[in-house]
């Protein structure tokens, strides 16, 4: 069984040791991403306060995290070399992706976006901006195939990738 359900505190030491292996994943691999103190167990627990953390769940195992923060995402509002395909706010970012090394390889992050959408399009959302670095080329390979698009280049600790989807209405 495969699910997506809303993170609390007591999931945060799973979290914690899937943005760890993440971290390790990311540098093995060349990039800088995530090698600093971001996302800290304070992301983690801010993600909680504002109802934003999710944790993917295969087989009563937590397997992946993310947070989905609706709204305008400062971060997100200056774009460069590109823009976003319409001036919406009303959006959902989707920061914070990460699978545990036990669970990669398995297209989890099919289940993860088709939750995601799922969940957010029955809240009315319909937008769904997310970014990456320039140097992941695993999600960035992710994003395409669930149907994201290239949008320009943001500002997250260095330039990312910035990618949107928009749901049909």
């Amino acid at each position: 069984m495969i699910y997506l359900r809303q993170a609390g505190p007591k999931d945060l030491r799973a979290i914690m040791a899937i943005i760890q292996e993440a971290r390790l994943f990311l540098a093995n691999s060349g990039s800088d991403q995530w090698q600093g103190v971001y996302p800290a167990v304070a992301d983690i627990e801010h993600d909680f306060e504002q109802a934003q953390g999710y944790v993917l769940v295969v087989d009563q195992v937590i397997a992946g995290y993310c947070a989905l923060i609706p709204g305008e995402d400062p971060a997100y509002t200056q774009i460069k070399n590109g823009a976003w395909s319409n001036p919406n706010l009303d959006y959902i970012a989707i920061h914070r992706i990460a699978l545990a090394d036990a669970f990669r390889g398995r297209s989890l992050t099919r289940y993860l976006f088709t939750a995601i959408f799922s969940l957010m399009s029955a809240q009315g959302y319909r937008d769904f901006r997310v970014d990456t670095h320039p140097l992941n080329q695993v999600m960035q390979r992710v994003f395409e195939r669930e149907g994201f698009i290239q949008k320009g280049l943001v500002e997250i600790e260095g330039e990312r990738l910035a990618y949107q989807l928009e749901l049909e209405k």
